[in-house]
C-alpha cells in the first residue's frame, strides 16, 4: 500500500473536526473502518484508561484481550507520545 501525503492525512484529520455528533461519528467511522478496527481502536482506548487507573497488565489483557507488546506500546504512547492520550483522558474525565 502507497503510504499517504501528509496534507492527504490533514484532509483526514479535518474531515474528524467537522463530525457533529455521536450518531456522525460512528457512520463515518464504519464506513472508513473495518468492524475489527473499530474494535481494536476501542480495545486500545480502553486499555489506555485502564493503564491510567493503575490496573495491571494481566488485568488488562484479559479484559481487552490485547496482547501485553499493545498494552506496552500504548502505555509507551502514554508517557512518550504527542500528548493525546493524556489530553483525550482529561478531557473524558471533565466531561458529564
Amino acid at each position: 500500500m502507497k503510504r499517504a501525503l501528509p496534507r492527504e492525512i490533514d484532509r483526514l484529520y479535518g474531515a474528524f473536526l467537522r463530525l457533529k455528533s455521536l450518531d456522525e461519528c460512528k457512520r463515518f467511522f464504519r464506513d472508513l473502518l473495518t468492524e475489527t478496527e473499530i474494535h481494536e481502536f476501542a480495545q486500545r482506548w480502553k486499555a489506555a484508561q485502564m493503564l491510567e487507573a493503575h490496573i495491571p497488565y494481566k488485568a488488562i489483557e484479559r479484559e481487552t484481550g490485547l496482547s501485553s507488546r499493545t498494552i506496552a506500546r500504548v502505555q509507551r504512547w502514554m508517557k512518550h507520545g504527542r500528548g493525546g492520550y493524556s489530553l483525550m483522558l482529561r478531557r473524558m474525565r471533565s466531561s458529564p
